[in-house]
């Protein structure tokens, strides 16, 4: 794996202020390595904050790949898969397994519904992503589990984008060494755990989809 981090912030918490400066701190690691022609993409909604830092301060345009987990019945904050913009269904199996055939059948059918539903109200009318041998930089808030930047990453790599960075504040060393990109760009890497993404921010909420559509602009609003 192709790291970039900063040494001084690895294992430490509350490290950001909120994902505005979080999104600062990455982007002046993104710079070393985001090839001039790259496009960045947010992982809405917690992504979108700082994917907008990102793609400011790199001077790059800003796109949304619309990801989300498919969350365990008894528990929405937690999940066993992901689907991603394209339909692409990723899952854990020993995960999966735990929740029953026909639950999984219902928690995909619903995770796609929400996926669509979120690609309509981000990307509106604007054609589909053109990624064919583009750069890629993935933009999300954090990795722990892994699966919806797993899931990211797998459908870009499917549409044929060319080199593939992640780029997130924090993350699980764990998780960092199952991912499939070219770079991974991380400030705090953290071992061990418990580990929770909240951890490396001082002010932690979640961003609502009104948030998101304002810091996009919309993406529709804008030209091709």
């Amino acid at each position: 794996m192709n790291l970039v981090e900063q040494p001084e912030l690895g294992d430490r918490e509350r490290v950001f202020r909120d994902r505005r400066d979080a999104g600062r701190a990455l982007a002046d690691l993104v710079r070393t390595v985001a090839p001039p022609d790259a496009l960045v993409l947010a992982v809405p909604a917690g992504g979108v904050p700082v994917a907008r830092e990102v793609a400011d301060r790199c001077g790059l345009p800003l796109d949304v790949a619309v990801v989300s987990k498919v969350t365990f019945p008894w528990n929405t904050e937690s999940g066993y898969g992901a689907v991603a913009f394209d339909g692409s269904v990723l899952l854990d199996p020993a995960r999966a397994a735990t929740v029953g055939e026909q639950a999984v059948a219902q928690g995909i059918a619903a995770t796609r519904a929400r996926v669509e539903r979120r690609q309509r109200l981000f990307r509106g009318a604007a054609a589909p992503l053109a990624l064919a041998g583009r750069p890629a930089i993935l933009v999300d808030d954090g990795i722990a589990a892994g699966l919806t930047m797993r899931a990211a990453v797998a459908a870009v790599r499917k549409a044929g984008a060319g080199r593939i960075v992640i780029a997130v504040p924090t993350a699980q060393w764990e998780t960092l060494e199952r991912l499939d990109a070219d770079v991974v760009v991380c400030p705090n890497v953290r071992a061990g755990y418990p580990f929770a993404v909240a951890d490396a921010y001082l002010r932690w909420c979640d961003v609502d989809e009104e948030e998101a559509l304002a810091l996009l602009r919309p993406v529709s609003a804008r030209p091709d």
